[in-house]
């Protein structure tokens, strides 16, 4: 006997959120046919999916270093730009701002190797330089625009204008996330407010709104607006919930064409199951005193990132995809970015984020999560070798380099060089296109088949076509 409608919209689960999220999205024109039929048959958007191929890491840890961290300052050490400190550059440097003088400026930190692997690295990082056999250091970074917030749109988006997905989004749309009670993309930032561009570097653009980044915070709630204002017992709480869940069906049946409402339902269900599991998640009361220590709890320069830090391997431990650190508004809101004061701006941000880092690559590794969890150490873009005024250094997108940890990357590897002072990739190059190609490569992801049909045109994270994105094998073990 064929079921009646009540009975199969029941048999498709507890909410209707399927269903309605396939009309929205379907009728807004977001949807392929393939995926609005998969989710029209009840298979949720978030539900864990294999990839191309099977991947070597299984979720992301983008450590957003906002402002340009100074490669030849923490990770490019530059004898000769040292030794000619005080003459001009022999070339036409390409400048961002006012202030540049053609004059080459040597870095006032002592570099030295560390590791097994012999990596030079500067005295500002001492905790990275403590896990240098775990690095993989990329010191051939480019990219396309010498402006912050372009930059920081190529970064996250592939390219440099707005109103695109950021990566975190275009791997929750491929993978899913393992588990269904918190979102695939979460955003750790400094409570005190918002790096440069806001909530934009974390926008799904125009894929579904579900694989946009969702904020956490890192002191009182982590979740806003989670749980009541006034204390509800668990069990009048789920009453409440049984019963609006009848009260929507009920008007859902009378009125079937009114799909928003179905979206909203499956919100609520989300919220609900978060009120339970992101708490629970995110009590950093259960950890040890010595891995609270190790996160630099104990020191105010360090609680805020090491909490971001600390809170984001939980959330990877269980199960989240993609997870988004910012750095602390220190000493301003773009923390790397050194016009001027080069010395102490650097020695302060990198006060604040140097043990934290560290201490999360030991805390994955020493749990057994750093095979299965890619970290990533990067920047929009780098500085010039050049001074501007006195001692400070401008935008340089010519040059940066990132750190890439666990996942597949080669550990203790050095990957491409700089010319003598530092200003531009000249050696086995890498582009952010590049690097997206090789992060999605690493969870199973194929960047060239990774597609999503906007406005008639397929698009993909890397545009393979216009970018020449590959995969950068030489950096994988």
């Amino acid at each position: 006997m064929s079921p009646n409608r009540r009975e199969l919209l029941q048999s498709l689960g507890s909410g209707f959120g399927s269903l309605a999220l396939a009309g929205v999205l379907d009728k807004a024109g977001l949807l392929s046919s393939a995926q609005a039929a998969e989710i029209s048959r009840g298979v949720n958007p978030l539900s864990p999916r294999p990839g191309h191929f099977p991947g070597k890491a299984k979720a992301v840890i983008q450590l957003c270093q906002n402002g340009g961290p100074s490669q030849m300052d923490l990770f490019d050490h530059k004898p000769e730009l040292s030794k000619r400190s005080g003459q001009p550059h022999p070339e036409q440097v390409e400048v961002f701002q006012l202030g540049n003088k053609n004059v080459l400026l040597g870095t006032p930190f002592k570099f030295a190797k560390h590791g097994q692997c012999g990596m030079e690295l500067s005295e500002l990082i001492p905790h990275l330089a403590g896990v240098a056999d775990d690095l993989c250091l990329i010191r051939s970074m480019f990219t396309e625009n010498n402006n912050h917030p372009f930059a920081l749109n190529m970064l996250q988006t592939g390219k440099t204008f707005n109103g695109r997905p950021a990566m975190g989004s275009w791997i929750g749309y491929a993978l899913g996330t393992e588990n269904q009670d918190l979102p695939c993309y979460i955003v750790l930032r400094d409570p005190a407010g918002y790096n440069t561009s806001g909530k934009m570097v974390w926008s799904s653009g125009w894929l579904p709104p579900v694989y946009q980044g969702t904020e956490f915070g890192s002191s009182g709630s982590p979740v806003l607006h989670l749980n009541p204002a006034r204390v509800v017992s668990p069990e009048t709480q789920s009453r409440s919930r049984r019963f609006l869940q009848e009260l929507n069906s009920t008007h859902l049946e009378n009125h079937p064409g009114e799909s928003e409402l179905e979206a909203r339902i499956q919100n609520f269900e989300l919220a609900a199951r978060m009120q339970l599991t992101a708490t629970q998640v995110l009590d950093l009361n259960s950890e040890t005193e010595a891995t609270r220590k190790m996160y630099g709890l104990d020191n105010p320069a360090t609680t805020g990132y090491g909490t971001r830090c600390l809170m984001a391997r939980r959330l990877v431990e269980s199960g989240v995809r993609f997870v988004q650190v910012f750095p602390p508004l220190d000493p301003s809101f773009q923390p790397w970015d050194n016009h001027s004061n080069l010395r102490n701006g650097l020695r302060t941000i990198c006060g604040h984020v140097d043990q934290p880092s560290a201490a999360l690559i030991k805390d994955l590794k020493q749990r057994g999560l750093l095979d299965d969890v890619i970290v990533m150490w990067t920047g929009e873009f780098g500085r010039l070798p050049i001074t501007e005024g006195a001692d400070g250094r401008d935008h340089n997108r010519h040059a940066f380099s990132t750190l890439m940890v666990g996942g597949g990357f080669k550990p203790g590897h050095i990957h491409g060089a700089t010319d003598e002072f530092g200003y531009k990739s000249v050696e086995n190059r890498v582009s952010v296109p590049d690097l997206h190609a090789t992060i999605l490569n690493q969870l199973g992801i194929d960047h060239t088949k990774l597609n999503f049909t906007h406005s008639g045109r397929p698009e993909r994270l890397t545009d393979p076509e216009v970018t020449g994105a590959r995969v950068v094998e030489e950096l994988l073990a």
